[in-house]
């Protein structure tokens, strides 16, 4: 379980999360929406260490969140704007190195089958140099699960992924989340939210405005949720 109670954040003047209260239950899939510059990117990186709040507390199954807790952190995996790989190492040698620093043991099976699921197998020995951004992100995917988190935190997973990669995607997070594990997503790809997620939290102006069940929803729903049209019923 997570949960942020009366989360703020100020950069500079500017406020940009202004007591963010939630709870998501392990095993929920929820997707967190709103508008550019509404907070959502800034409260996941708070809640997966990256960023430090301004107030409030993060909490992981009741437990404060403390700066440089192994085991903490060893239970989340977080997908963000940058891929965190090298490009220099093939998709073996990057899974490899960051199975070290999860400090697994005998991870090359696992390495192997990630990289099959994500559909690089023919490139696994390349240098990642000259992949495609899909490509990078495919393999941040593998990256981001490699040590098989209970809480996966993902911004904007979708990006860059052509039709066949959002396939192979969806189908990993939907056998996670049959695993029970949680899944948080910043996104703005409603057919996505509503392939994966179970629930939509909505940010406006770092605050949160809608939280709402939307299991069986159509994504046109969603989407007047996201525009504050949608009632509550």
């Amino acid at each position: 379980m997570i949960e942020t109670i009366g989360i703020t954040k100020t950069i500079g003047e500017k406020m940009i999360l202004r007591g963010v209260n939630l709870r998501i239950n392990q095993g929920e899939s929820v997707a967190i929406l709103g508008t550019n510059g509404a907070g959502k990117s800034t409260w996941l990186k708070i809640v997966a260490g990256l960023l430090k709040q301004s107030n409030g507390d993060v909490l992981l199954d009741g437990v404060p969140r403390k700066k440089d807790d192994y085991s903490q952190q060893q239970r989340l995996g977080y997908l963000g704007h940058q891929s965190f790989l090298y490009e220099a190492f093939s998709p073996v040698e990057n899974l490899q190195f960051f199975a070290k620093l999860y400090q697994l043991k005998s991870p090359d099976k696992r390495i192997h089958q990630l990289i099959d699921d994500v559909g690089l197998s023919f490139f696994k020995h390349e240098p990642i140099r000259s992949f495609s951004r899909g490509m990078i992100q495919r393999l941040a995917i593998a990256r981001a699960i490699l040590h098989e988190p209970d809480v996966l935190l993902l911004d904007e997973p979708h990006t860059g992924l052509d039709q066949q990669a959002v396939s192979l995607f969806n189908r990993l997070l939907l056998d996670l989340k049959a695993e029970g594990v949680t899944i948080i997503m910043v996104t703005h790809d409603f057919p996505q939210i509503n392939a994966i997620c179970d629930r939509a939290v909505i940010l406006r102006k770092g605050k949160i405005a809608e939280d709402e069940c939307i299991r069986g929803r159509p994504v046109s729903w969603i989407h007047s949720l996201y525009e504050g049209e949608a009632l509550s019923s």
